[in-house]
C-alpha cells in the first residue's frame, strides 16, 4: 500500500508517497553510518520502520511529506526527498537523503527541484529552506545547485536541538526567477 498523495516524474526518477515496500531501501539508508550521519544517525530496521511510518503519516494528515525516489530505469528505491515540516520545525523545508549507491548521479538535485516546484506551485509555500549540518559539504553543494544560500545558524526542535545546523534557503520569487532561466 502507498500513502495517499501525488506522483511526480523527472527525467530519471519517479517521486511518489511512501510505501511499505520501501522499507528495505529505507533501512539500508538508515543502517549506513555514512549515509545516515546527517539525517538522524544510524538506525536499526525497527527504528527505520518508525521513520518510514512517520513519513506516511505526514502524507495522510498534512497532505505532504518527503517522496520516495524510484529510479525509472531499474525500479530501485534511491532515497527520499521533498517537503518536510514536523512540529516546531524552523521553516518549510525540502530535504533529501539518498542511499550511498546513488550518490554522485545528480539525483538529489533532480528530485529536490521537482519537489520545490511542487511545494511552491501546489502547497503555496513562500519560501523553502534546507537544514544542513555545517560539516555536510555534499548537501551544501546540492543547496547551492538549487540556488539556495546559507542564511546562518538555525535550531532544530528536540530531540535534535543540540545538533549544529545552518539554514539554507530562498524565497518563492527567487526560485521562480531561477526557474524561468532554466
Amino acid at each position: 500500500m502507498i500513502a495517499p498523495g501525488p506522483t511526480l516524474e523527472t527525467a530519471r526518477l519517479i517521486l511518489r508517497p511512501t510505501a511499505q515496500a520501501d522499507l528495505d531501501g529505507w533501512a539500508e539508508l538508515m543502517g549506513d553510518e555514512e549515509a545516515s550521519r546527517f539525517i538522524g544517525g544510524l538506525q536499526g530496521r525497527a527504528q527505520s520502520w518508525r521513520g518510514l511510518a512517520s513519513m506516511a503519516g505526514s502524507w495522510a494528515i498534512k497532505g505532504f511529506a518527503m517522496f520516495s525516489l524510484i529510479e525509472k530505469e531499474t525500479g530501485d528505491w534511491v532515497g527520499r526527498a521533498g517537503p518536510w515540516v514536523p512540529e516546531e520545525w524552523p521553516g518549510t523545508e525540502v530535504g533529501w537523503g539518498l542511499r550511498r549507491a546513488h550518490w554522485g548521479k545528480g539525483y538529489a538535485v533532480e528530485a529536490a527541484e521537482a519537489a520545490i516546484d511542487w511545494a511552491f506551485d501546489t502547497l503555496g509555500w513562500t519560501e523553502v529552506i534546507h537544514c544542513i549540518d555545517p560539516g555536510n559539504a555534499n548537501s551544501q553543494k546540492v543547496a547551492q545547485r538549487l540556488g539556495s544560500v546559507n542564511r546562518g545558524v538555525g535550531r532544530m526542535p528536540p530531540p535534535f536541538h543540540e545538533l549544529p545546523i545552518d539554514i539554507w534557503g530562498q524565497s518563492r520569487d527567487q526560485w521562480l526567477a531561477r526557474r524561468a532561466g532554466r
